[in-house]
């Protein structure tokens, strides 16, 4: 447990920054910055894959090689879903001056696809099993 952990660190530092940004008040004063129509949404989902790219950068760093097993991405992808589901969860029962909503989670695990999708097919194929 500490072994996994230890690879982990920047990981468990972005969930906690995730944490502090989607449940930071948002409040409207003059310097308020307006940016398009769905910018929130493609924050979550850059957040997310960030957030599960690290989390495969530790598997790597632990295991000293890109290969992997089917059990580590849906442990992946279910850490990260529980942690857009949490955020979310917050922000409709404890900080109420952000509103939950499902696109945001949607788009949580979209990019946590993404970072799957990127490993898979990216990592995998080049490096051929291998850290270089």
């Amino acid at each position: 447990m500490i072994n996994t952990l230890k690879h982990q660190y920047l990981a468990i530092a972005w969930a906690v920054f995730t944490l502090i940004i989607c449940d930071m008040h948002m409040d409207g004063g003059i310097r308020q910055v307006r940016f398009f129509e769905g910018f929130d949404k493609l924050v979550h989902t850059g957040v997310f894959f960030t957030f599960s790219v690290l989390l495969f950068y530790g598997k790597i760093t632990q295991q000293k090689s890109y290969s992997y097993r089917i059990v580590t991405i849906l442990k992946i992808f279910a850490l990260s879903t529980i942690l857009g589901g949490s955020i979310e969860l917050l922000q409709w029962k404890v900080f109420t001056w952000r509103s939950a909503d499902w696109w945001d989670l949607f788009c949580d695990i979209l990019g946590t696809c993404m970072a799957i999708f990127s490993y898979i097919f990216l990592h995998r194929v080049r490096f051929n099993g291998k850290v270089v």
